[in-house]
């Protein structure tokens, strides 16, 4: 598979960058509601703590796979009606502001509440803004709603491709799936 996108589908390069943010956004969710489930604790700290470290990372990739898309076109969308076409590039690039914003609202929660952001232990990462309860109310709000409108818009893109695949059948599915040609 070729490493650029071509007229017919995403390369290795953006297929790679979209399913390893799907798997992290699926172990954050995981993590989030494990460790809403328990009392204050070690536990709940290493689970929190992993929590940051794979929306750190999220953020990363979600940058790295928006520079690639501006250097590498991806395949034109396949003939649909003019709103479904708004539609679908109303939801992708919602996801990529949620997708930013996520892990950026997390930060700025920890910062404000005088908790560190590490990445995997490995370093830790600056504050975002000073200390200031209100701030950390604020942001853990923020965190809460974008985290069911990302839930949300990955629902209605995940519909939206089944859609397009098996009930159009215009093959807008297998661009994105790796090792898989044709329609």
């Amino acid at each position: 598979m070729a490493l650029n996108n071509d007229p017919e589908r995403y390369g290795a390069v953006a297929q790679t960058l979209h399913w390893a943010i799907v798997v992290l956004v699926i172990v954050q969710v995981t993590l989030a509601l494990m460790a809403d489930d328990l009392p204050r604790g070690v536990e709940k700290l290493e689970l929190v703590t992993r929590h940051k470290s794979f929306g750190i990372t999220i953020l990363a990739l979600v940058i790295l796979r928006l520079v690639w898309r501006l250097l590498n076109q991806p395949p034109p969308l396949p003939p649909m009606p003019g709103w479904q076409r708004v539609a679908a590039q109303f939801s992708h690039w919602g996801l990529y502001v949620l997708l930013l914003a996520m892990p950026l609202s997390g930060w700025m929660m920890s910062s404000s509440a005088n908790y560190p952001v590490s990445w995997f232990g490995l370093f830790q990462l600056p504050d975002l803004v000073s200390p200031s309860k209100p701030l950390s109310e604020l942001m853990h709000e923020l965190h809460e709603t974008f985290a069911w409108l990302l839930l949300t818009l990955i629902g209605v893109h995940v519909a939206a491709a089944l859609k397009h695949q098996f009930w159009d059948r215009n093959g807008l599915l297998w661009r994105m799936l790796p090792f898989r040609r044709g329609r």
